[in-house]
């Protein structure tokens, strides 16, 4: 019996992109059979792919997480109940599967002793008929119950998947994300670069209430919020409070537009402060674990300290939307960066105001991406990438650094570890000495015939920003296809 799985079931368990195996069906290499897809045909292509171990795949995901600056921990199991549980339906899946084999079983042996009554009373064409028949079912039966083979390494793969994590489906945007460990159904989404809908995260508000279409949801955090009777019948939930039994489709709002998330005003914590060269500091801010930041990746916020603000992009993937990092110039004329590089300390507050701004990415579009930075532009270009690996994008992305400080390339090293660790991810880091934004732009084209195929994200300083826009727009680059942000 053929084995059947979705894409994102496939692409988790040979380790790879979603989309890298779209590519593969659309270039006719891996068969489809209505978005599903056959487990003997992926060991066709990956045979490497062992039960027990998914090297592609963990690689990928020490990477996000360390990049992302994400706190390092273990992989949790799921709560015993819910493990019971999720064990519990595939039982009963494997009981029915069981029960219907029995009446197919059942009805062949019938069909095979009819055959044989029509074979005895039957006389010539009839008889004949009926004995070629009968010699089928017997081969069919003899090859079904006397054969024996090997288990399908990526049939099993899934089976464990469908135990240890449970798979969700957001209607009506068809985004797909899996729920691990111990997830509430909002963190998993959040993890996994999907922008849903909600506020407080702590069963307090009610904004990421959604409705569950399909499967089983468990309470696995306390709720304040409570919920009508009339959203009980409807099958609502919060998703900050609840995790996935099993395999999940619910119907929940995505924010998409930089328009679709209200401003916030949060008071955050001082968490770590890194010299990333004599005049550029990390500075990495903490939300209180009941008011986190809702934002898109590439958004600015204002932060306030004291009576000294500043405009800043962030420079974090929303995935991880309590740990915040910006990067703060040295400069004697700005108040708040004079603070940073003076008397602000660990566990200090700042008040955060924001997001804003529509330096957003594209999330749904087919093209590949070229991301072009100059100095500290790389901080909201830095959140894009990590939301663009965080969704597990298909496209080629392709990162063109032009350094003009003294600090030059400041995060260098992570950017090779994206490049060494992701097949689909390139890096290149231009000196200024070597080209200016013309020039940057004149390498690009020269490098990619066709520019019209990318989506193009521009940051750095607005002489830059102009500069390369122009360039790009000279040659025939499409206006709607270019985003700008001045850093």
């Amino acid at each position: 019996m053929r084995q059947l799985l979705s894409l994102s079931r496939a692409a988790r368990l040979v380790g790879v992109a979603r989309g890298a195996l779209q590519q593969k069906i659309h270039s006719g290499e891996l068969p489809s059979f209505d978005g599903m897809l056959s487990a003997d045909d992926l060991l066709r292509l990956y045979p490497a792919v062992e039960l027990e171990s998914d090297i592609g795949f963990e690689r990928v995901e020490k990477i996000r997480e360390e990049a992302f600056g994400m706190r390092l921990r273990e992989r949790m199991l799921p709560s015993q109940a819910i493990l019971s549980q999720r064990l519990f339906e595939q039982s009963r899946e494997l009981a029915d599967l069981r029960a219907h084999l029995q009446r197919y079983h059942a009805m062949v042996v019938e069909l095979r002793e009819r055959l044989r009554d029509e074979e005895a009373r039957g006389v010539g064409a009839v008889r004949e008929s009926a004995g070629k028949l009968g010699e089928l079912l017997d081969r069919a039966l003899e090859a079904v119950l006397g054969q024996s083979e090997a288990p399908n390494a990526l049939a099993l793969m899934d089976d464990m998947l469908r135990v240890m994590s449970a798979h969700v489906v957001v209607h009506p945007s068809r985004h797909e994300f899996f729920v691990d460990g111990a997830d509430t159904i909002l963190d998993a989404a959040l993890r996994s670069g999907l922008a849903l809908n909600y506020g407080c995260s702590n069963g307090n508000c009610g904004l990421c209430k959604a409705r569950v279409v399909s499967g089983q949801v468990q309470k696995v955090r306390q709720q304040d919020y409570v919920l009508s009777e009339a959203e009980k019948r409807q099958g609502y939930t919060l998703l900050c409070s609840h995790t996935a039994v099993g395999d999940l489709v619910i119907e929940a709002l995505e924010s998409v537009e930089a328009g679709d998330i209200p401003p916030q005003q949060i008071v955050a914590q001082v968490k770590a402060m890194q010299a990333l060269g004599d005049d550029l500091m990390l500075l990495r801010l903490q939300t209180p674990r009941t008011n986190r930041l809702r934002f898109l990746a590439g958004q600015n916020l204002t932060l306030t300290l004291g009576e000294a603000s500043a405009q800043l992009p962030i420079a974090s993937c929303p995935c991880d939307d309590r740990n915040l990092d910006f990067h703060v110039v040295r400069n004697a004329r700005d108040s708040f960066a004079q603070r940073v590089f003076g008397s602000l300390k660990a566990g200090h507050a700042i008040t955060l105001f924001g997001p804003w701004g529509d330096f957003v990415l594209r999330a749904d579009s087919p093209r590949s991406i070229l991301f072009l930075a100059c100095d500290t532009g790389f901080a909201p270009i830095k959140s894009l990438i990590e939301h663009a690996m965080a969704l597990e994008l298909s496209e080629r992305l392709h990162l063109f650094w032009l350094a003009t400080r003294p600090a030059g390339h400041y995060l260098a090293n992570l950017c090779r570890s994206w490049a060494d660790a992701l097949d689909n991810f390139r890096y290149a880091p231009i000196a200024a000495e070597h080209a200016d934004a013309t020039e940057l732009v004149r390498r690009i084209g020269a490098e990619h015939a066709d520019l019209n195929a990318f989506d193009i994200y521009l940051a750095g300083p607005e002489a830059f920003v102009a500069t390369a826009s122009m360039a790009l727009l000279e040659r025939g680059f499409p206006q709607a296809q270019l985003t700008a942000a001045i850093v």
